[in-house]
């Protein structure tokens, strides 16, 4: 016999009392109206019913016979409200225990303090769009050592520099592995490059090539040459603008000018055209994916997210073609017979591609080495971004503070251009008498340090920090940002001052906790020296070259100093500035009274000859020759304040 389909409860309003009775619609069952069978729930005594009929209902047994019936029973709006009540009692009753069983471990430990956070997604949701700046405000309030959750990933917050100094320095060994991360283990060749990878013996190889055979003193000296052409070639694009009356677009010069610098260091040659537009394109993309945070590394039941909105799509494409540009510079070499041979303890200027494939072909006989192909290409990419993105961003942000605060651009000026004398450009030899340049390249690197969150680390066993408990495996973030806006570190931290810096003796090389913008300990950046000599022979030659304003007469105040966010914090809108080339300055107003004179002959000669009756040129064509002569004369473009002699640019 075929069960009859599934009967739903109906609720109708009942015509004798202001109530809602519940009946079964007539279904063959011969029932006028049966109440729901867990009709308690709604306050109704079940004791009424026939139980056999019930059972018989419920375990699907065939139709209850004609003659059973169940009185109604009724059920007030006083009973619906009662019970959403308790549902509603239920269900924040159940949030709160999620709530405290989340919260249990960081309160029956001795651990740091930690804001409350959430189920399952912990404190992830409080990042927002810049997270240096959300976790220094957090640290306002729960203090130097914060402990956080991605997740249920706890992370260790340090803003201080006592805290640092105890992370980095006093106990650098324990926290001195990393946090593996999916879009790390797809950008970065399985995070086999030096930044990313985990502390052990394979670590210790490449990061002995990188500060042994790359990164030494005397392979960054060897690059002299290079430095010194990029910089020299950058200053005479800046000179055509000047010629054009065009602005100058800082943001772009700098990339161009740190990835020229890197391509010649790093692969051997400078990458111009179609082609260099495209890798500069990939490493923008590069930097904004590897800044990434992707919720399925904390919340691994969420990596969908990053699926579906073409995070790791995008990651995979790009390492795709990242790797096809790096497999074709290392078979230009093998090609060019630059695959071996190579000294690599040598001071000749072999770039970074010749050095490595030296070392592949010493060590293919040796077991020991773990340095291979892939070793090779994820070196090769980590210094080519170390190389570029936080040197650009340093030059981009010191440049800016300087247009903002022109006293301390003048006071640069006068210094460099009093050491440099007559001659025409700064040298690397000038460099460590200017006190003041190394003045201003500190504090904006205090200021805007390239990564604000110095890239993680993770605690490798319990320890003890500044009498908490950390627990092993905790991923630690250094706020090296709100470190250095540290009011206890620094006076008026807020105002950017590079005479701070005169009297003191506070280095960003990994010595100083309260300037850490390249990290220290075994973990901190091999390449500070490199980039720093960079961005001191740029930034001299800038100011030492030209004189600099905003557009349109603007005022510092005016300037747009927001960043973008992301692993390096660049400047979010391009900076555009007006070049005046300063030989051509002071030739200019050297002429400014021969100029007056000539002007004032000129016509003074073409109005005695018109007196006279005498037929002469035009009194324009006179004035535009006296102009012409001027130029001529004195050697430039043009003169300052020209509009005040009469003549039209």
């Amino acid at each position: 016999m075929n069960r009859p389909p599934p009967r739903f409860l109906h609720c109708k309003p009942s015509s004798t009392v202001n109530t809602t009775i519940f009946e079964l619609d007539d279904d063959g069952f011969g029932l006028d109206g049966v109440e729901h069978p867990f009709a308690d729930l709604l306050g109704i005594n079940l004791e009424d019913l026939d139980p056999v009929a019930i059972g018989d209902w419920i375990f699907k047994k065939p139709p209850l016979p004609p003659h059973i019936s169940f009185p109604h029973k009724t059920c007030t709006h006083s009973n619906f409200q009662m019970l959403f009540f308790t549902v509603f009692l239920l269900f924040l009753s159940l949030v709160f225990i999620i709530i405290k069983l989340y919260s249990y471990e960081a309160t029956t430990r001795n651990s740091p303090p930690s804001p409350p956070r959430l189920p399952l997604l912990g404190n992830l949701h409080q990042l927002g769009l810049f997270p240096h700046r959300t976790l220094q405000t957090l640290a306002q309030n729960y203090g130097p050592l914060m402990l956080l959750h991605f997740g249920k990933e706890p992370v260790l917050v340090v803003s201080s520099a006592d805290a640092a100094r105890e992370v980095m320095k006093t106990h650098d060994l324990v926290f001195s592995d990393r946090p593996q991360r999916k879009m790390n283990n797809v950008l970065l060749y399985g995070s086999k490059d030096l930044a990313s990878s985990t502390y052990g013996e394979y670590w210790r190889q490449i990061r002995s090539v990188g500060v042994l055979h790359l990164l030494s003193t005397k392979r960054v000296q060897s690059f002299r040459r290079v430095r010194e052409e990029e910089t020299s070639r950058m200053m005479e694009n800046i000179r055509q603008c000047c010629r054009d009356s065009l602005l100058v677009n800082l943001t772009d010069m700098c990339a161009a000018v740190t990835n020229d610098v890197a391509c010649r260091v790093a692969l051997g040659r400078r990458y111009r055209g179609k082609e260099g537009k495209g890798f500069q394109k990939l490493l923008l993309e590069f930097g904004e994916l590897l800044g990434a945070v992707c919720v399925g590394d904390y919340v691994p039941w969420l990596h969908w997210v990053s699926q579906v909105s073409g995070l790791f799509q995008r990651a995979t494409r790009l390492a795709k073609h990242l790797d096809q540009f790096i497999d074709k510079v290392i078979e230009e070499h093998v090609r060019n017979g630059r695959d071996g041979g190579v000294d690599v303890d040598s001071e000749d200027q072999n770039d970074f591609v010749d050095v490595l494939l030296s070392m592949e072909k010493n060590n293919a006989n040796t077991t020991s080495s773990l340095i291979d192909r892939t070793a090779i290409k994820a070196l090769i990419l980590d210094m080519f971004v170390a190389g570029t993105d936080t040197t650009h961003t340093s030059l981009e942000w010191t440049l800016s503070e300087l247009l903002k605060h022109p006293i301390v651009m003048h006071k640069l000026q006068d210094e460099v251009r009093s050491v440099v004398g007559n001659r025409t450009h700064v040298t690397e030899d000038d460099l460590g008498e200017m006190r003041y340049l190394k003045a201003v390249i500190k504090e904006s690197l205090r200021f805007h340090p390239p990564i604000p969150l110095i890239v993680p680390r993770r605690c490798m066993k319990d320890i003890k920090v500044k009498g908490y408990d950390i627990g092993a495996g905790t991923q630690v973030l250094v706020n090296a940002w709100a470190i250095a806006r540290d009011s206890s570190c620094w006076d008026q931290p807020l105002v950017f001052k590079p005479e701070r810096f005169l009297s003191s003796s506070i280095d960003f090389k990994g010595h100083d906790f309260e300037l850490i913008p390249f990290g220290a300990g075994r973990r901190g950046c091999p390449g500070i020296a490199f980039a720093t000599i960079i961005v001191e022979i740029v930034l001299a030659n800038l100011v030492h070259q030209f004189d600099w304003s905003l557009p349109g007469g603007a005022s510092g105040e005016d300037l747009d100093m927001s960043e973008t966010n992301g692993l390096a914090v660049h400047k979010k809108t391009p900076l555009l500035a007006v070049a005046t080339a300063y030989g051509e300055m002071n030739r200019g107003w050297g002429l400014h009274i021969e100029g007056h004179s000539i002007m004032f002959s000129t016509a003074l000669n073409y109005v005695t000859l018109r007196l006279l009756g005498e037929e002469v040129d035009g009194g324009e064509g006179s004035m535009q020759k006296a102009r012409a002569w001027i130029l001529h004369r004195g050697g430039v473009t043009h003169i300052p304040s020209w509009g005040k002699l009469g003549l039209s640019q």
